[in-house]
């Protein structure tokens, strides 16, 4: 996976919408719980449906590490079924990994090789030596948490430093120094809208995820405002708004019609942008 080819996919399909793969056995339909691998066949049912609406695909990986082995095996099924079925479409290791040196190294060796994730989550707040391992893979992303949404956020993100800028600042300012910054993107929450002007002047030509549209309440047009660039950009993330749109057997249709929702927002907001016309 290329930004170039990235990029080519969301114009094609006017879309920049990530599907969060954030599967609970508590959430899901009940008679899928029949099947052999529940996780798997929730996760197929749901891409098949909306896979010509979305550019991504993001598995939150606490929801498969919580069922142990079968949880993994169920990664693994779903990425290979990704990349047999649908090689277009870019995927996403939600796994906000940090550690440092030789374990960051096996970490990305887990994701990006063994898994063959396109990009990982990881956490920016023990330095360079926790992220240059993960950009040392070739073709391959390192999503550095830049501004979440969680209340948290203030504790450390929003520090105001002694030259007037807040400590998220300061950790883009100096990641995009790192050795292969080219491949990184960043997360930025989607109720987070305000500050993505600002955060746009320091990493202009950057990737942003955005979770939180949909149901934690961000509002997909402020982000667009804040954040689109010449090449989009964005990866707006819906997990629970798409995946658990409906209960019963109708469950991927319903998801459908929501990805659905989404993507034909973002058509209109491409449009009227006039970005690849």
């Amino acid at each position: 996976m290329t930004t170039h080819k990235l990029v080519s996919e969301i114009k094609r399909k006017a879309s920049f919408l990530c599907v969060g793969l954030d599967v609970d056995l508590e959430k899901i339909p009940s008679h899928l719980l029949e099947e052999e691998d529940p996780i798997f066949a929730f996760n197929k049912a749901i891409i098949d449906a909306t896979h010509n609406y979305a550019v991504a695909y993001k598995p939150n990986i606490a929801f498969y590490e919580a069922y142990g082995v079968t949880g993994w095996q169920a990664l693994e099924k779903t990425i290979c079924y990704l990349k047999e079925q649908y090689p277009e479409i870019f995927t996403i290791a939600d796994a906000k990994r940090g550690d440092i040196g030789n374990t960051a190294s096996r970490y990305a060796k887990a994701f990006f090789e063994d898994l063959g994730f396109d990009s990982l989550t990881v956490a920016p707040y023990m330095g360079r030596d926790s992220i240059e391992p993960f950009l040392a893979f070739e073709d391959k992303f390192t999503i550095l948490l830049g501004l979440t949404s969680n209340p948290g956020a203030a504790d450390y993100e929003m520090l105001p430093m002694a030259n007037g800028k807040y400590l998220y600042e300061t950790v883009l300012e100096t990641a995009v120094q790192y050795k292969n910054a080219q491949q990184l993107m960043f997360v930025v929450g989607a109720t987070q809208a305000a500050a993505i002007k600002s955060i746009r002047k320091i990493i202009p030509e950057s990737f942003l995820l955005v979770p939180g549209v949909g149901a934690q309440g961000g509002s997909l047009l402020e982000v667009c405002e804040a954040g689109l660039n010449r090449d989009v950009g964005l990866l707006v993330n819906s997990s629970r708004g798409i995946i658990y749109a409906d209960s019963s057997v109708h469950f991927a249709a319903a998801a459908s019609r929501e990805a659905l929702k989404l993507q034909t927002q973002m058509a209109a907001i491409l449009e009227a942008k006039k970005l690849f016309i």
